[in-house]
């Protein structure tokens, strides 16, 4: 290379040394810019988390509109009760003396339930028999022995009456005939009227004797009242034996041997075969969708799984003020044989059914027991307020009849953070 350029160059480009930085001197620097490198930091990363949802609004949870078949029931639990229960008790004071039957058996009607000790029962039985065998005695005593007596009796004086009176017939004649003096005539006169008498008494006897008579009927009235208290000494023997009035199944025993009971005391509780009920209390808000027939299924707490049909066939006409609810009764056509009294249901009775109905969740809708409900919907990617016009309701859904397609999504009431208009980013509840 020429001099001359090699000069120009020297001169135009003059020669640099370096030197590296202390290490020192660098950190220095870095301590001194770290809180601007920081404060970068932050707004770069701030930037990429908010600049979503400041663009694209929230991320929200949704739920879906959809379209399916749907049954509004009400829901409501009770217990199984037979239609009749009976409580068993005794009607006299007495000493038990033997219980046949336990608890949970199942009886037929008339089945021994309660034994009480009867001995004294039976003597007062027997007593009130021999007084009627006495009284029926005193009326064959009448009709075998009395009246034929009384009637040969009124013969007799019949005949001593007749003797006097022609007596006094033949007196009366001497003395007009001056053949005996006036006393034999007042004798003759007061012996004709003495028989009289006794024939008047024995014909009243004789009268008295028969069949129509007043001894008969007094002797027919004892004999009634003597069969009165057999029957009543029968009554209270009878007594201390319980029975069963119906067949069915005990379901409560209170009474072991030994025991001295009394009337008014419940000693068992009969549940009779036949019809099963299930009652249920149904919130009175709800009274107006009842009518009798309404079909139902229902499933015992300790079988949840097993469902069994029922049907209403009872409304209690009055609604308990204390709870606000209604006495509904629904009959058991084919109970299942695991169902017993007093066991715990749950019981699903079938209001409306609608098929290909549109159906958005409960707690998506606002203003929901108002005239005008409405719903935020999805639009666009934002919210939009939507007045809705509901149906049937069951189980946390609504019909829609207006206002919202199969398509739709709405917004839940619990994300109140969303007003109208809001952009969001849709996501599927969880």
């Amino acid at each position: 290379m020429p001099d001359h350029v090699s000069e120009y160059r020297a001169r135009c480009f003059p020669a640099r040394t370096f030197q590296a930085a202390p290490a020192d001197a660098v950190v220095s620097g870095i301590r001194r810019h770290w809180t601007a490198i920081l404060v970068v930091v932050v707004v770069l990363l701030a930037g990429a988390l908010a600049g979503p949802r400041l663009v694209l609004g929230p991320q929200v949870g949704v739920e879906p509109v959809v379209r399916q078949n749907f049954v509004q029931t009400i829901v409501a639990s009770g217990r199984v009760e037979t239609p009749h229960r009976v409580d068993v008790g005794v009607q006299i004071t007495g000493k038990v003396v033997g219980v046949p039957v336990k608890e949970g058996q199942v009886v037929a009607a008339g089945a021994t339930l309660v034994e009480l000790e009867a001995s004294e029962l039976r003597a007062a039985l027997d007593q009130a028999e021999h007084a009627a065998q006495t009284a029926a005695a005193r009326i064959r005593q009448l009709q075998q022995v009395q009246s034929p007596q009384a009637v040969q009796t009124v013969k007799q004086v019949q005949i001593a009456y007749d003797a006097a009176r022609d007596a006094l017939r033949r007196s009366e004649s001497l003395l007009s005939a001056g053949a005996i003096s006036e006393v034999e005539l007042q004798n003759s006169r007061r012996a004709e009227q003495v028989a009289a008498a006794q024939l008047r008494i024995a014909q009243q006897q004789a009268a008295s004797a028969r069949p129509s008579g007043s001894d008969a009927a007094a002797a027919a009235a004892a004999l009634e009242q003597a069969q009165a208290g057999v029957d009543v000494a029968r009554a209270r023997l009878a007594y201390a034996t319980v029975k069963a009035p119906r067949a069915g199944t005990l379901i409560a025993r209170d009474v072991e041997p030994g025991d001295v009971v009394q009337p008014g005391r419940t000693l068992m509780v009969l549940s009779p075969g036949g019809e099963t009920q299930l009652v249920v209390e149904i919130d009175e808000k709800n009274l107006q969708l009842l009518t009798l027939g309404l079909t139902a299924l229902a499933s015992a707490d300790a079988y949840p799984k097993a469902l069994f049909p029922a049907s209403v066939v009872y409304i209690n006409p009055g609604v308990d003020a204390q709870r606000g609810s209604v006495e509904v009764k629904l009959r058991v056509p084919s109970p299942p044989a695991y169902l017993k009294p007093d066991m715990t249901v749950s019981v699903d009775i079938e209001i409306a059914r609608r098929a290909n109905a549109v159906l958005v969740p409960s707690d998506a809708v606002h203003d929901f027991d108002t005239a005008s409900p409405w719903v935020l919907k999805v639009a666009g990617g934002r919210a939009k307020r939507q007045t809705v016009t509901l149906g049937l309701r069951s189980n946390g859904l609504c019909e829609v009849l207006t206002g919202l397609t199969a398509s739709d999504r709405v917004i839940p009431v619990a994300t109140a953070t969303i007003v109208d208009g809001a952009r969001l980013r849709a996501t599927p509840v969880k």
